[in-house]
């Protein structure tokens, strides 16, 4: 029982990570229609951002973090000015294609840039480890099943609530009509890059510190992609339910599977899972059910 409920509180915990990462795919999502393939390539180079200012610039760390969300906000409106914005109006499609490329685009500027040399990521969230239902827990988990909840709270309201919220749904549902009415369709675009960049940049702190900070970092994002499918591309609730169940069966798994079928099986089963669930509920646990008229 205490090993059952070590890999529940530490899968609720990885969970809380996924489920930053996955805010980032369902707010394109929302705002665009479109599902961005390249957000684990965002998250790869919002990490090495935190890394160059904070070992490489030697900045104190509140600067270095407010420099790296900065300069993060700065590359999603970058993203959606070259490479978005001609495509208002096109086909999804269009858009899933783009993303696909800007994918590999980012992956060869962070070579570029850093080479390939793993690197040791600086710490940010220190703390000893917490006792959890008398299970130790690592304060980095602690902090990003705190950040989680948080950005849930806050895109719940932003989208149901605020004014921009209400446009931006608008402007993913059907663009030309959102234009006629009189919504600046590009600005919602840019708004909600900038913010999954943020998300990113977020999610890049937490997970840096859980890794060791290499190229391969970017497979976050199809590791996050059961996760966003599970809880509903376009449901920000669905997101964080979809990381915290995707991190517990991916725990267990490693746990009690591990031993008997060697290699990647925690990473395997979520997928099982996930065709499983999609066969019963095709739009996830909180995903919208459209219904076409013929």
């Amino acid at each position: 029982m205490d090993f059952f409920l070590f890999l529940v509180v530490n899968g609720i915990a990885v969970g809380g990570i996924y489920a930053l990462v996955a805010l980032g795919f369902v707010l394109i999502y929302k705002a665009t229609g479109a599902i961005n393939f390249a957000q684990g390539e965002v998250l790869l180079i919002c990490a090495y951002l935190v890394y160059a200012f904070l070992v490489q610039l030697e900045l104190p760390l509140w600067l270095a973090i407010l420099a790296a969300f900065f300069v993060a906000m700065l590359l999603g409106l970058t993203i959606e000015r070259l490479f978005l914005r001609p495509l208002v109006g096109e086909p999804v499609a269009s858009v899933i294609m783009v993303t696909i490329g800007l994918a590999y685009l980012l992956r060869g500027v962070i070579r570029f840039a850093w080479g390939s040399v793993e690197r040791n990521f600086p710490l940010i969230f220190a703390g000893p480890p917490i006792a959890v239902a008398g299970v130790t827990v690592k304060m980095v988990h602690l902090w990003a099943l705190g950040l989680a909840t948080a950005c849930l709270v806050v895109f719940s309201l932003l989208f149901k609530y605020s004014a921009t919220g209400v446009r931006m749904r608008a402007a993913a549902d059907n663009q030309r009509a959102a234009l006629s009415l009189g919504i600046d369709v590009n600005r919602m675009f840019a708004l909600s890059w900038m913010v999954a960049a943020l998300l990113a940049a977020v999610g890049a702190m937490i997970i840096g510190q859980m890794n060791v900070l290499s190229i391969e970092l970017s497979y976050i994002g199809l590791t996050v992609f059961p996760v966003v499918i599970l809880g509903g591309l376009d449901s920000v609730v669905g997101a964080v339910v979809g990381g915290l169940v995707i991190g517990v069966i991916e725990n267990l798994a490693g746990g009690y599977l591990g031993a008997y079928l060697p290699g990647a099986v925690k990473f395997i089963v979520p997928y099982i899972v996930l065709l499983v669930i999609l066969l019963i509920r095709p739009y996830g646990f909180f995903g919208t059910h459209e219904i076409e008229r013929v």
